[in-house]
């Protein structure tokens, strides 16, 4: 486990620069930890009952203080203290999200001010410019690490998963993360920052060297009340970071570029901050992996280093787990990718359309988000694919049949085949078991993801093991 920098704080020590009302108690003792989770409250901790987006802290404050929590921190003022233990201290504060973020550096002693930090945002690609980035740098001798959806990565090794695939962590346990990096002599830090972790200033106190702003599309509008909402929270990356690497080619991005007080580095099909270069060698990964790569040279130089002295490692660059990842066998080829927006699925079809070969595409849409981008997703698949199989990703409570119908509206007018089967179980076997020798077929929306969500059950699920898996069956039939 990772340590958390200080073993305990005194809370008038946490408080003193932060503006707070004492309701009840005494902020003159000693503090073992901070939480905004009432599981993982101990004794004398710290509890901050945030407003989350799908629960509140506040119904919560009875189990963190029977777990141990003997100091609150609020930032609504219709607690009932008639049910609170006189010798649990109340805080009354302004912003309970940023408290956290606050308090969790602290405790950790600030380790995000130590460290050289670059922070990758954007709808698509955030996972493998991170990955590139680390790779770079790795290769020109940092010892680094990546932090985001596939995990805690030093030095391009796998440390440790993180819960729930969460792309940017908690701040309370990021920062000990950070520590605990400092503690292995790593000196930078990739990090993915999510829309969603921007928002609820999970990296409010993440002072960033470098921003990456790669792209802006479909996803999470629902989760953030509308795309002007989600792009806004997408720009909060700006005041965190000292310089900034923008995608030129995106019209979202370059606005925001254009706003911007310091000029940004840009990058582009066309050039890396204004210079012509040649295609980055990344054999068969697509035209969007060649943007991917020139987000990680932009990133590069932008902590000092010339084109010319990055150049001679891009043959390092390998594309994490779950993206665009190939299993053979018999003929067939079976990618595994995480797409799961219209653009991203367009550009993974894209670069595997470029080779000519028959096409089936399996994938679905996640359930209670974004029902917009279903008919789009549809649409993509139709167009690019030779043979389409719509099954379920993760339906969460949703109806998983509503869901393909969505999907289905979208691919009205195409010629496409189409084969529904729900359980994705049996859609990836029904896809490898029916492939020929020299056809590809494409299972996107997971990648990496070891869960599938059904309900409100989360069962054990990898898209490349059932692969494997179908690969098996198949050989057994013969």
């Amino acid at each position: 486990m990772f340590g958390k920098g200080r073993e305990t704080l005194l809370l008038s020590e946490l408080l003193k620069d932060w503006p707070c009302t004492i309701l009840q108690g005494s902020i003159r003792r000693t503090i073992d930890g901070i939480t905004e989770s009432s599981k993982r409250v101990k004794k004398d901790y710290v509890f901050v009952a945030k407003k989350g987006v799908v629960s509140d802290g506040m119904t919560f404050i009875e189990e963190a203080i029977s777990n141990g929590a003997k100091t609150l921190v609020i930032d609504r003022d219709n607690i009932d203290l008639t049910r609170i233990p006189v010798e649990v201290t109340v805080v009354l504060i302004p912003d309970s999200s940023l408290f956290i973020s606050y308090g969790s550096a602290k405790f950790s002693d600030n380790p995000a001010e130590e460290l050289l930090i670059i922070g990758v945002t954007g709808t698509n690609g955030k996972t493998t410019v991170s990955h590139f980035i680390g790779q770079l740098l790795k290769e020109l001798g940092h010892k680094t690490a990546v932090i985001g959806t596939t995990g805690l990565y030093i030095d391009g090794k796998l440390t440790e998963t993180i819960q729930n695939s969460m792309t940017t962590i908690p701040a309370e346990q990021f920062h000990p993360i950070l520590r605990r990096c400092m503690e292995l002599q790593v000196t930078h830090i990739v990090l993915e920052a999510s829309s969603i972790g921007l928002s609820t200033n999970r990296l409010a106190h993440c002072p960033l060297t470098v921003g990456v702003f790669l792209n802006i599309g479909m996803d999470h509008y629902a989760e953030h009340g509308g795309r002007q909402r989600y792009i806004d929270a997408k720009k909060l990356l700006i005041p965190l970071a000292d310089q900034l690497v923008i995608n030129e080619d995106d019209e979202t991005c370059r606005v925001i570029g254009e706003g911007l007080s310091e000029p940004p580095i840009y990058f582009s099909r066309r050039h890396i901050n204004g210079k012509q270069q040649p295609k980055v060698l990344l054999p068969n990964l697509g035209h969007h992996n060649e943007m991917n790569a020139r987000a990680a040279i932009g990133a590069l130089m932008a902590l000092g280093y010339s084109l010319r002295a990055i150049k001679p490692h891009l043959h390092a660059l390998r594309l994490p787990t779950g993206r665009l990842e190939k299993y053979e066998e018999a003929g067939v080829e079976v990618y595994v990718d995480y797409a799961h927006t219209p653009d991203a699925l367009q550009a993974v079809l894209e670069a595997l359309s470029e080779s000519t070969k028959r096409l089936i595409t399996v994938f679905g849409c996640g359930g209670e988000r974004d029902r917009e981008k279903r008919p789009q997703m549809g649409a993509v698949a139709a167009h690019y694919s030779s043979h389409v199989i719509l099954t379920s990703d993760n339906p969460r409570t949703e109806e998983p049949s509503q869901i393909i119908v969505d999907i289905l509206s979208g691919m009205v007018g195409f010629a496409t085949p189409v084969e529904v089967f729900i359980d994705r179980h049996q859609a990836i076997r029904y896809a490898v078991t029916q492939a020929q020798p020299g056809e590809i077929v494409l299972i996107a929306g997971k990648g990496h993801e070891q869960i599938q969500q059904i309900e409100n059950q989360k069962m054990h699920f990898c898209d490349m093991e059932e692969v494997k898996k179908s690969f098996s069956y198949r050989n057994a039939k013969k």
